[in-house]
């Protein structure tokens, strides 16, 4: 099989990061790469799931919010009831 030369061009800080990793595991970028385009090939696809990365503050919408609740709240048939249940307590 005949080598052929890939010319890639990228952020030095990510390419110093990788190779941080990739010596950690005993490899180099060139073997790391390899894997890769293998992992392409074997799958037919990418071989990680690509996504969009997740939001810490991830923001609840309030119908899903309010269901939070569900059976935990509860409304008394005499709205005082349990108010004169809690004079017991206060006194």
């Amino acid at each position: 099989m005949a080598a052929i030369s890939i010319s890639i061009n990228t952020d030095s800080e990510l390419v110093a990061e990788a190779q941080s990793v990739f010596a950690d595991l005993g490899l180099d970028m060139f073997t790391a790469f390899n894997l890769y385009l293998k992992q392409v090939v074997y799958k037919q696809a990418i071989p990680f799931e690509i996504a969009k990365p997740k939001t810490e503050n991830k923001k609840i919408p309030r119908s899903e919010l309010l269901g939070l609740w569900k059976d935990k709240v509860w409304m008394a048939d005499d709205f005082d009831a349990p108010l004169e249940e809690m004079r017991e307590y206060m006194e």
